[in-house]
């Protein structure tokens, strides 16, 4: 194989690499849609809220009561039963996870 063809191999492959060894990124935060929903349960302790939502887009869900993780206590604060709310979540480490969380307008 002559250098020329070697390189362009070379290039092509760390190419491939770079592009298949990323993972796929998903959107977080306020370029992601948020969610409308409800609060039906708040545990401090555990880090974890109960929601009636609406569709999570991204995370291709239909409407439904569940519960999410909360990766900081603080975002829970203040919240009751009934409170409406607007969210965005993700997948995080296999749990489903709230990731912004405000009072609905």
């Amino acid at each position: 194989m002559n250098t020329l063809k070697l390189i362009a191999s070379i290039s092509i492959l760390a190419w491939v690499s770079a592009v298949f060894s990323q993972p796929a990124q998903r959107l977080t935060g306020a370029a992601q849609d948020s969610t409308e929903a409800e609060v039906r349960k708040v545990d401090l302790a555990a880090r974890k809220i109960t929601l009636k939502h609406g569709e999570i887009k991204n995370l291709e869900m239909p409407p439904m009561t569940m519960v999410f993780q909360v990766p900081d206590a603080a975002l829970l604060g203040g919240l009751k039963v009934g409170d409406k709310v607007r969210f965005t979540s993700d997948k995080v480490n296999g749990a489903y996870t709230v990731i912004t969380l405000q009072p609905a307008k």
